[in-house]
């Protein structure tokens, strides 16, 4: 009788998909104890948003919260999420920031990191790799799984080849978006077992409806491990639910060996936290949408990019964008929607409409995919859309020889009188904004947001966007300056009778997890400025007026 194992995903991905990654530390302190009884391969607990979502809007320190949930449940292997080079952030980071960062990681109680590459691109996965390998963590290489005319079962066997060279202790089928369907997981996984003496794990979102399927298909095909969630937090954009999977294997060759009971009583704690958090769970995030096998976005996009576009007050243009998803995906190479290209192409594809023109707004993280900064995609890019994003700039897939220089010491010297830890510096490197934000309100004892508070809290930045004013506008009281797309203005640069340059940045805007910088329309004097740091502005708004 073949025995699945389960990795519990409802202290990460599963809150990650359906309320945004907010959950917060004290209510899964609360419960962990009991989950550690219940006999899960692992708790899938930390990485991917956890960390970004805990400094910058639950105020809370990420590493305490794996200390504080090992002391609460030391049984149970802990598992985290590491996007290869990019870590836990939105672009890559140094060679040594990364093994910082994993040896931090091991040392505060991960066990298993799960290392996936946004583009299955394996080069941006050796690094990691090594250093999980060097202080004899669990490595899980992830494929980045989604559906292309270039994405094949042949296609997926080579990129595990690659992975396998590099000693990977087992292998993950990440499928983000909740696309994979039964005979493609049959076949898959079948065919992983019988290329590779190691185990495999199957990774899915309920978002088509299809997961518990597909998930009892791998089991049949011999997958080793399946993630689930928790009831309450389960299904929807998250994954199956354990109860289901359990109900779904118990007459079979293929029993899970769990404590039920205990899992049902656990799960009644998770349906009143549900409530809790009830102001953030969105339509598109609990219904089962089909046209994801169309447009893709994954659980924890889906989940964000709702949230953002009701703080633009654009939550009714949520269709049109969906629809711009896959036209903007197979412009730049379909490269598989899932972090931090996810975020690329999705901000790309609702600046597209919300802006009205297509790539009128192009952030830079865009640009830096467009100039092979992330790796090669897996078909080449639109030559229209490259002119387009680019112009003539030279495109190179090579990893940069910035990444190996060590910077650890530089951040460390940057921050020294604000640290308490040494992981303090590592937050630095990854969000330095965010983090001297966190270390502020830190040092003032800030008290923690209350839960619909946090429905209200504007996303800070992550990446830029070069931008022109909206028609400005020449009148009596000077040239207005107008706000390019709806955001928050996180920062006034410009300073009322200074003078100032053509394209010069005067303001920025934060808007869909990135920094919008709006500049000069032309030469002169600033004459006067129309909001203030945290003002809420809409496309159009006058920001200034210069003369």
């Amino acid at each position: 009788m073949s025995k699945v194992k389960i990795t519990d995903t409802t202290l990460r991905d599963a809150h990650q998909s359906l309320i945004a990654t907010r959950l917060g530390t004290d209510d899964m302190l609360d419960i962990v104890g009991e989950m550690d009884k219940v006999g899960f391969h692992s708790f899938e607990m930390w990485g991917g948003a956890t960390f970004d979502s805990a400094i910058r809007f639950l105020n809370e320190d990420p590493w305490d919260r794996i200390t504080k949930l090992k002391n609460e449940a030391p049984k149970t292997p802990f598992q985290m999420l590491l996007r290869g080079q990019n870590l836990v952030g939105y672009k890559h980071y140094p060679d040594d920031i990364v093994h910082k960062f994993v040896e931090a990681s091991f040392d505060r109680g991960i066990d298993i990191f799960r290392i996936f590459d946004a583009l299955n691109d394996v080069r941006n996965m050796e690094v990691p790799i090594e250093a999980i390998k060097k202080v004899g963590g669990h490595a899980q290489g992830a494929l980045s799984y989604t559906i292309s005319p270039v994405h094949t079962i042949e296609y997926y066997i080579k990129v595990a080849e690659e992975m396998a060279a590099l000693e990977i202790d087992s292998i993950c089928i990440k499928d983000m978006a909740g696309l994979i369907n039964p005979m493609d997981s049959y076949n898959l996984v079948k065919s992983l077992k019988e290329n590779f003496d190691l185990p495999v794990c199957l990774h899915s979102h309920c978002t088509s409806g299809m997961a518990p399927t597909s998930y009892f298909k791998a089991i049949e095909a011999g997958v080793d491990i399946i993630d689930t969630a928790i009831g309450p937090f389960s299904f929807g954009t998250s994954q199956p639910s354990i109860e289901t999977m359990y109900a779904m294997l118990e007459n079979t060759d293929y029993k899970v060996n769990l404590d039920i009971e205990r899992i049902y009583k656990i799960a009644n704690y998770f349906k009143k936290l549900k409530d809790k958090y009830k102001g953030l769970l969105s339509e598109a995030s609990l219904s089962v949408n089909t046209q994801i096998l169309h447009f893709q976005i994954p659980g924890g996009m889906m989940s964000n990019l709702v949230s953002q576009l009701k703080e633009q007050n654009a939550e009714n243009r949520l269709d049109e964008i969906l629809l711009e998803v896959p036209k903007v995906r197979a412009e730049l190479g379909y490269p598989p929607l899932v972090t931090p290209l996810s975020q690329i192409v999705g901000a790309q594809a609702t600046l597209n409409v919300l802006s009205g023109q297509r790539y009128k707004l192009v952030p830079n993280e865009v640009k830096n995919y467009v100039r092979g900064l992330y790796g090669r995609p897996v078909a080449p890019i639109s030559k229209d859309i490259q002119k387009l994003i680019i112009g003539d700039e030279k495109v190179s897939y090579e990893k940069s020889p910035e990444l190996k220089k060590p910077s650890y010491q530089k951040f460390k010297d940057e921050v020294k009188d604000k640290i308490k830890k040494e992981e303090d510096v590592i937050s630095y490197a990854l969000f330095p904004d965010i983090a001297l934000a966190f270390f502020e309100a830190r040092k003032n004892q800030t008290p923690k947001p209350k839960i619909e508070q946090r429905e209200l809290e504007k996303a800070a930045p992550k990446e830029i966007v070069k931008s022109k004013p909206t028609n400005p506008l020449r009148t009596n009281g000077g040239m207005e300056l107008k706000s390019p797309l709806p955001g928050a203005i996180i920062k006034i640069i410009g300073e009322i009778g200074k003078p100032v340059k053509k394209d010069s940045v005067l303001f920025i805007i934060s808007a869909m997890k990135m920094e919008n910088e709006v500049v000069s329309p032309a030469s002169g004097v600033l004459q006067k400025i129309y909001v203030k740091e945290g003002d809420i502005v809409k496309a159009g708004d006058i920001l200034a007026t210069i003369a």
